[in-house]
């Protein structure tokens, strides 16, 4: 480990020299993925300085207790020792962890995908209040929430809903969300009180950053029609939704949100780079299947890894065993709990592959 963080401390300092090389700077996207890897090297080099500062003071400290005859000083120094001792010991944990594989979309902004699932209108519903709860979890932290595409129903719930989530902790906080929830209640409907239960799919996307992923202009075909829908009249004046359809895989991407079909366009063709992404890279973590076991969930939207129980005001994640008594303050978008120990649960898995 001591080798491979005086290689990362070295690198560090070459990335430092280059960003502030004007030949560096011109070149955005060289300038971007660079400082993307400053700032993931930079926690991991303060960590290291700190540790050799300790090592440092430590064996000082030895170095005095040798030649020290005083018996209260002498404790003093073996107190002290003691201390620099569990300090090391708890950053060399630290660090071991900050040295895991990262998730080559670390760091990146999302989109997410909400779809009703089995349950019909109730499913609808459903995919209304986990939208509400990933966007209050978004505006609690501060970070910037846009509306890409919605499709709803008479009840005012979601057949669909796609939205982005600007901030360089999305992925990592949510990336753990896709997949089936599944919610047991009493439909507003249901006359007779029974419980059902509906399923409603999450899908996380990393966005696509500009040179990430590049569409052929001749592989996709664009259509545009007359909006219709919860837009409103002044929507559905002119042909400004959007229909792109990707030849090559079949994706076909809808957005009608905005007026202007400009708007609508770059809107579709964002989300139509983030599922190229997304294909890119599980056709990747297919191959490199060992690292997929020691994921906390393969990531897969058909995976079932939540269950809501509303008469029980359960909530319980299946990957990890977790259940909380809390159903309203989560629907309220305080998820905080779950998602730090699908981190932790991840980090666990991780070390266990490594060592």
């Amino acid at each position: 480990m001591e080798k491979k963080l005086q290689e990362i401390k070295q690198r560090f300092g070459e990335i430092e020299q280059q960003l502030s090389d004007p030949e560096t700077i011109s070149n955005q996207k060289l300038f971007r993925e660079l400082n993307r890897e400053h700032s993931q090297l930079a926690p991991i080099v303060a960590r290291y300085n700190e540790l050799c500062s300790f090592k440092k003071h430590l064996a000082e400290n030895k170095e005095l207790l040798e030649s020290e005859s005083d018996p209260e000083m002498k404790q003093m120094l073996l107190d002290e020792i003691g201390d620099l001792e569990e300090k090391i010991d708890d950053l060399n944990d630290k660090l071991l962890v900050m040295l895991l594989p990262k998730d080559p979309n670390s760091g990146k902004d999302i989109i997410m995908e909400i779809r009703a699932g089995t349950g019909g209108d109730e499913a609808s519903l459903f995919a209304a209040d986990l939208f509400r709860m990933y966007t209050r979890y978004a505006e609690i932290k501060g970070w910037k929430v846009e509306l890409l595409e919605a499709n709803t129903n008479e009840l005012g719930g979601y057949k669909e809903v796609s939205f982005s989530i600007r901030s360089q902790e999305a992925y990592d906080s949510l990336k753990f969300e896709s997949g089936v929830h599944r919610v047991q209640r009493v439909p507003e409907t249901e006359a007779s009180g029974r419980i059902h239960t509906s399923a409603v799919t999450v899908a996380v996307l990393p966005e696509a950053e500009e040179d990430e992923i590049e569409i052929d202009p001749n592989d996709i075909r664009v259509d545009v029609y007359r909006s219709s829908g919860h837009g409103g009249q002044s929507v559905n004046t002119t042909d400004s939704a959007v229909r792109i359809t990707h030849i090559p895989t079949g994706m076909v991407v809808t957005c009608q949100d905005e007026k202007s079909q400009i708007k609508n366009k770059a809107k579709a063709l964002r989300v139509l780079k983030a599922r190229l992404l997304e294909k890119v890279t599980s056709e990747r973590m297919a191959k490199e299947s060992e690292m997929r076991r020691s994921q906390v969930g393969s990531g897969d939207r058909s995976e079932r890894i939540r269950t809501y129980n509303f008469p029980q005001s359960r909530v319980t994640d299946h990957r990890i065993g977790l259940t909380l008594y809390s159903l309203e303050k989560v629907l309220e978008g305080e998820i905080d709990e779950i998602i730090e120990a699908l981190k932790k649960a991840e980090i666990e898995a991780l070390l266990k592959s490594v060592r």
